[in-house]
């Protein structure tokens, strides 16, 4: 029997719900990942050059610190992550948690929420994030119902 687990990162419980959703249609395990410094609305601001998101997605090498929770990649045969898009990819804090464990011989789905863009170039950024044994593909914007379900239906 396959096991999964759903991990998101939400900022605003857009993601969460979608990541809820997704976990409950495939009776898998859920992981928040929490930043150690929780993001205000001011810090989402992306109108705002000076803003706590902007300032990150404008260095590639930034890494929020994240709760560290405990986590055994190992059990699982897939893991499905999720985030809300910024900047056409993945929040900087998707690096980090991807950084902080051990992917290795994995297989990683993205998912997303988005208030209108695709992945972007979010699967080829994190793939430099990974052992070279893992695998990240894209799986699905998830702003829908029927999304969530499509998704869920490939791994159940």
């Amino acid at each position: 029997m396959s096991r999964n687990l759903v991990a998101y990162f939400s900022a605003t419980g857009t993601t969460e719900k979608a990541a809820r959703k997704l976990a409950e249609a495939l009776h898998a395990d859920l992981f928040r990942i929490v930043p150690e410094t929780a993001y205000s609305r001011a810090d989402l601001d992306w109108m705002d050059k000076k803003s706590r998101s902007s300032v990150e997605m404008n260095d590639p090498d930034c890494r929020p610190a994240i709760m560290k929770e405990e986590l055994d990649p190992a059990s699982y045969d897939t893991i499905l992550l999720g985030f809300p898009i910024w900047w056409y990819v993945a929040p900087r804090i998707i690096q980090t948690f991807l950084e902080t464990y051990d992917f290795s011989g994995k297989k990683i789905v993205l998912f997303a929420t988005s208030g209108g863009s695709g992945f972007g170039k979010a699967a080829d950024e994190l793939k430099q994030d990974v052992p070279a044994s893992a695998v990240i593909e894209e799986g699905a914007i998830l702003n829908s119902e029927q999304a969530v379900k499509a998704l869920a239906k490939r791994f159940s």
